[in-house]
């Protein structure tokens, strides 16, 4: 069996955000012979602070649309704006007023992308969820 026949009919989103990293992945995939689609999340659009008044999130947006359209595959954009207040945003700020040293993007990574947004593209009906993070994949077998 050809190495793409296996991966033929198997669905794939990817998180992309508009950086490199999850637009080779996505590349990559297409070229294993994935079906791939992609995911842009809305975690944060308060311009409060901000030197100028957009939101750096509709910059990434646009890269990733660029991106998509590129690869020519489908892009979703969620709007996880809430979830990401209370799952990250409260968790840095009681963390950090208790003295500690918060890490949001760890947290991120498991409330959002490896638990909202997995959830979000099993439900959609994906196989996978992909994302530009850097992973060892090994066969089970092999570690013992």
């Amino acid at each position: 069996m050809k190495k793409t026949a296996r991966k033929q009919n198997k669905k794939v989103l990817v998180a992309l955000s508009g950086g490199i990293d999850s637009a080779v992945s996505a590349a990559l995939l297409l070229r294993e012979g994935f079906e791939v689609e992609a995911a842009f999340m809305k975690n944060w659009s308060s311009t409060e602070g901000l030197l100028k008044s957009e939101c750096p999130w509709i910059d990434d947006r646009r890269e990733a649309l660029r991106v998509s359209a590129h690869l020519k595959i489908p892009l979703y954009t969620f709007d996880f704006e809430k979830e990401y207040s209370e799952k990250v945003i409260q968790y840095f700020f009681s963390e950090y007023a208790a003295g500690r040293t918060p890490n949001p993007d760890v947290m991120c990574n498991k409330e959002i992308k490896f638990k909202i947004l997995y959830e979000k593209a099993m439900a959609m009906g994906f196989d996978f969820l992909a994302t530009g993070h850097y992973a060892q994949i090994s066969d089970a077998k092999l570690l013992r």
